[in-house]
């Protein structure tokens, strides 16, 4: 049913508990895991002037780097296909689950709630909306992030 599962990542300790579920999802199907990470370039539109460019793209492709570095690590000794895109973060993970054919995407939820979420949307809501495949969304709450929890 599953050949290939979508898994974004923001590199965050809390993702652990989202990339369990997904091995546990890969395992029953014999499916490949895909791990993306997104460069929300957007959100950087507001920086000072005189920020460099050249400065923050270097960063961010470092925190893009460490991101993916730490979601293999996250999944083991499994095998895992990793990817960094550029943009809008929810666009792109819709747009990588057509390009490479994926059957499910896997992530979490940070959990807003109230003016927080109508002010800032929610990323995992609007792939919910847009994906072409279904979406299986992995509560993490603030303890969450602070420590790993599994899955069982």
């Amino acid at each position: 049913m599953y050949d290939r599962i979508l898994v974004p990542t923001d590199g965050s300790p809390s993702m652990q508990a989202v990339v369990d579920h997904a091995l546990e999802l890969a395992a029953v199907h014999d499916a490949t895991i895909h791990g993306l990470y997104v460069v929300d370039t957007g959100s950087f539109a507001t920086l000072p002037v005189e920020t460099t460019w050249d400065g923050m793209t270097k960063l961010l492709k470092e925190e893009g780097d460490l991101a993916v570095s730490e979601f293999e690590e996250m999944a083991g000794d499994e095998p895992v296909e990793t990817a960094i895109r550029d943009g809008n973060p929810s666009s792109e993970i819709v747009d990588y689950t057509r390009e490479h054919d994926c059957d499910a995407v896997v992530m979490g939820t940070h959990g807003r709630a109230g003016i927080d979420r109508l002010l800032l949307g929610s990323v995992a809501e609007r792939v919910v909306r847009d994906a072409p495949v279904p979406v299986v969304t992995v509560p993490i709450s603030k303890t969450d992030a602070a420590v790993e929890t599994p899955l069982s």
